[in-house]
């Protein structure tokens, strides 16, 4: 029984490892072709009028080399004369990536909710209510965006833009004051995720659909559908920067730790966006070095004012051999249920990161992470799960500060 109680957390772990590693390859597929189909439809320029593309009803080409071959990549303004036997369609990219992303929010925060979603300073929830939260937040999210993009407001992008982001950001504030901080910020990303995802399967391979439907019908297509799937293009290219810092952010806990993770995120974001729409400007010819210049600012100002601040020192000991023993019980008590070799926390195989805390060696070996992580950032223990307290914390920087003898 004992092995069985191990193997299920090993197991998983393994999972995590399989899935994880599957999300990111999809994630560089869905979001490699999204940079590129924007890069293009910016970068081709129209063909000269009366010319025998433009009679054909070529909107746009360009010229490209690569790989040692030259490439001339052709957009119809609606379709070509007549159907191609053969069509690419980008569609499987979204959806991988999609569902690699829910396997893994899965395995890695719904089967272990209370280690993973769970901070009881921020909110007593249960694990069902935490994952009801999450999940209901994926849900709600998408149909707010949809209805939106369905609503008059949807015809005024600028406006569009500024709507959903507020209330992006308005989710953010939510499940950073029910959620643990990762938690709440990973469900930001599962959430814009989702919206990218809809987009495709609910309106752009649909409408996509429809226009082949059309032309094997010998009919001309209606040109309304190309431009709402332009349209939700352009919206999951506009989200693609800050989904990616969300992908990362699990490793900066000095983001989601913060006491307002909600407007750190809101500003990375932001800086996101501005910094993606530069790029979507040079690649028409403009070339607006204030959009760069206002992400980096916003940046520059996020990493000013989340710096952390010196703890408030405890008088060190007169003993370095007490003071080191107190250290060595609290990391004891807070830590080392994870940090082990064998953890005795329920969900962990193996110790975090390969760090384990089990005697004086170890915890020497580790100091410098010990004192970041439980004192700078304050991100561990993970969710506070043991309860460190801040008196607990001041005694590890005194230990620190004097030496960690």
């Amino acid at each position: 029984m004992e092995l069985f109680a191990y193997l299920i957390p090993y197991g998983l772990e393994w999972l995590n490892l399989i899935v994880r590693w599957l999300h990111v390859i999809t994630g560089i597929a869905w979001i490699g072709a999204s940079f590129y189909f924007v890069w293009l439809d910016n970068s081709i320029r129209p063909p000269a009028p009366g010319s025998e593309l433009a009679r054909k009803g070529v909107s746009g080409e360009l010229w490209a080399v690569h790989g040692g071959g030259f490439y001339n990549p052709q957009k119809y303004l609606v379709a070509p004369a007549e159907l191609p036997k053969e069509l690419h369609w980008f569609k499987w990219e979204a959806y991988s990536t999609w569902l690699s992303g829910i396997a893994l929010l899965t395995i890695a925060y719904y089967f272990n909710a209370q280690a993973m979603m769970i901070d009881k300073s921020v909110a007593d929830i249960s694990s069902l209510q935490a994952v009801g939260i999450g999940v209901g937040t994926l849900v709600a999210g998408w149909t707010v965006y949809d209805l939106l993009c369905r609503s008059p407001l949807g015809k005024h992008d600028l406006w569009f833009g500024i709507v959903v982001f507020v209330l992006i950001v308005a989710a953010a504030y939510g499940l950073t004051h029910v959620l643990s901080g990762r938690a709440a910020y990973i469900h930001v990303g599962a959430l814009i995720g989702t919206i990218m995802v809809g987009n495709v399967l609910m309106l752009i391979i649909p409408g996509q659909r429809k226009m082949v439907e059309a032309m094997s019908a010998g009919r001309m297509p209606d040109p309304v559908h190309g431009q709402k799937a332009k349209q939700r293009s352009v919206h999951n290219n506009y989200f693609t920067l800050p989904v990616l810092f969300i992908m990362i952010s699990n490793h900066y806990a000095k983001t989601y730790r913060h006491d307002h993770a909600w407007l750190v995120l809101a500003l990375i974001m932001a800086a996101g966006v501005f910094i993606r729409h530069f790029f979507n400007l040079r690649h028409k010819g403009r070339v607006e070095w204030r959009y760069p210049a206002i992400g980096v600012a916003l940046l520059a100002g996020v990493a000013v004012a989340i710096a952390p601040a010196r703890p408030v020192a405890v008088a060190p000991a007169a003993d370095p051999a007490a003071e080191f023993a107190r250290v060595q019980a609290i990391i004891a008590h807070r830590c080392a249920t994870c940090h082990a070799e064998r953890p005795t926390q329920p969900g962990f195989a193996a110790a975090p990161l390969g760090v384990m805390l089990e005697n004086a060696a170890e915890i020497h070996q580790n100091a410098e992470k010990i004192y970041k992580q439980t004192v700078q950032l304050k991100a561990m223990p993970l969710a506070n799960l043991t309860q460190m307290t801040d008196a607990e914390r001041a005694q590890i920087a005194a230990w620190y500060e004097a030496g960690a003898k």
